[in-house]
């Protein structure tokens, strides 16, 4: 017989004594709206509003936690449904799932598990485990499913209770869509201004990309000053589109200003393809303290997460393409990386840093005594690797005795995955609970604290962290 499918009510949830008191921390929590303020959900997915494809493209191919666990058990991308760079056609969708369900088992212990199981039985009210078996049973139930009107990607937003998401959008997107969605959903959707691909001047395309950034800020950008100038136009129509953040991802957090002078010769060169990557790093932290300024300004919260190496697998860059989910963690650095942006800014009245991580080891060595005296500062919640149960409890622990909970920014999901926000929302609700409970089981914090800190953690501070600076 096939396996049942029941997620347990009391999953996450600490044993023994705590249990009782995280049971009711939970409840108070468990039904707050989501406000997804860090995410990556296509803006195309609202805009079009059309049904999904088929369990593969809705489930496997753009989850980036799934399809990497199976590639590194030996599965290839092409089973997987990995768009080539060519365009060659993979497999296709009932075989992709077929691979996945057979494969269930590899995802035992891991954070995709939990948020998967969830899905299937609270979303697309799944009753058995996906198996070599069920695979092509399940593909049929989850095909009905999604051909309901109820189930559009707008309709979702309602019965997963999201009363506002953000997705994340080039310096370079001309914003039509969000244009779309204000009329049709007003404050629902709204923007992340992320400059990643114009600040860094060796990137591939880097020249064309400044130049379609000047013609929708209609500003020159054949200098320096004028990509400045084109930057703050952008960032402008992204406010007015009702972008709350801007989104950073550089492999450091070095936030280092450089002289005009410097910064005009580093951006004239990279123009004509001269560039050095010594340059190339340098400009790269210059942009970053640049930004810190443009938030300054206009208010958008700057987000920033360092340490990842991107693309570290170059046979599959060189097939797929960037993006594909093999990215791999680096030591960090933020004490003296951050040191002449905070210097400046730390406690300006009009900006606010949300710093994340995926190098657990600067918790509570750096951090948390940010967090800790610099008013601007916030911490951001475990993402990616550290985005699990453990590394959800361990980020409590580590940054709590130093940065207490009012300098965190309250929990925000981070994920491309639509289905699985719900499911990370609630794990990480249940966390809380439990890390809360225990602290009350031991008399170090009041239940009725709790309660408040609870409620705090799931939906205020993220509140105040995003919606509150402009």
């Amino acid at each position: 017989m096939p396996k049942a499918l029941q997620p347990h009510p009391d999953r996450a949830l600490p044993a023994g004594a705590a249990r009782e008191v995280a049971r009711r921390i939970h409840a108070s929590t468990k039904d707050l709206p989501l406000l997804c303020l860090h995410g990556h959900v296509d803006i195309g997915l609202f805009a079009a509003d059309a049904p999904f494809g088929n369990p593969a493209e809705l489930l496997v191919v753009p989850d980036h936690y799934v399809t990497r666990m199976l590639i590194s058990q030996g599965v290839s991308p092409d089973k997987l449904g990995l768009p080539r760079r060519d365009g060659r056609q993979t497999a296709e969708p009932r075989e992709i799932w077929r691979e996945f369900c057979t494969n269930w088992h590899l995802f035992l212990g891991t954070p995709s598990r939990y948020w998967l199981e969830h899905e299937f039985a609270e979303v697309l009210g799944l009753t058995v485990h996906p198996s070599a078996e069920t695979a092509d049973e399940l593909y049929d139930q989850i095909m009905a499913r999604i051909a309901e009107p109820g189930f559009r990607p707008r309709a979702l937003l309602d019965r997963f209770n999201i009363e506002l998401i953000s997705t994340t959008d080039a310096a370079t997107d001309d914003l039509a869509q969000h244009a779309q969605l204000a009329a049709d959903l007003p404050g629902r959707v709204v923007p992340t201004f992320r400059p990643d691909a114009v600040a860094h001047v060796d990137r591939e395309g880097w020249p064309q990309l400044i130049s379609r950034l000047g013609a929708l800020a209609d500003v020159d950008t054949s200098t320096y000053d004028g990509f400045l100038e084109a930057l703050r136009q952008r960032r402008q129509a992204f406010v007015a589109a009702g972008a709350r953040a801007t989104d950073h991802g550089h492999l450091s957090a070095a936030a280092v200003p450089l002289t005009d002078a410097e910064a005009q010769r580093i951006y004239a060169g990279a123009l004509k393809g001269d560039v050095t990557p010594a340059d190339a790093q340098a400009f790269a932290g210059h942009m970053l303290y640049q930004s810190a300024v443009m938030s300054a300004e206009d208010g958008l919260v700057m987000q920033l997460h360092p340490g990842v190496l991107r693309d570290h697998d170059p046979a599959l860059f060189a097939t797929y393409g960037p993006d594909q989910g093999h990215d791999i963690p680096v030591a960090a650095e933020f004490t003296r990386s951050l040191r002449p942006l905070l210097e400046r800014f730390g406690h300006a009245d009009n900006f606010r840093l949300v710093l994340f991580t995926v190098d657990e080891t600067v918790y509570s060595r750096e951090l948390a005594p940010l967090a800790g005296v610099y008013p601007a500062v916030r911490l951001g919640a475990p993402w990616w690797f550290l985005d699990s149960p453990d590394g959800m409890r361990r980020f409590r622990e580590l940054v709590t005795e130093t940065a207490g909970f009012y300098n965190t920014s309250g929990f925000v999901d981070d994920t491309r995955a639509y289905l699985s926000i719900p499911a990370r929302h609630d794990l990480a609700r249940r966390i809380d609970a439990g890390y809360l409970a225990n602290l009350v089981v031991q008399h170090r914090l009041d239940e009725d604290d709790a309660l408040q800190v609870a409620k705090a953690l799931a939906y205020d501070l993220a509140k105040d962290t995003y919606l509150s600076n402009r």
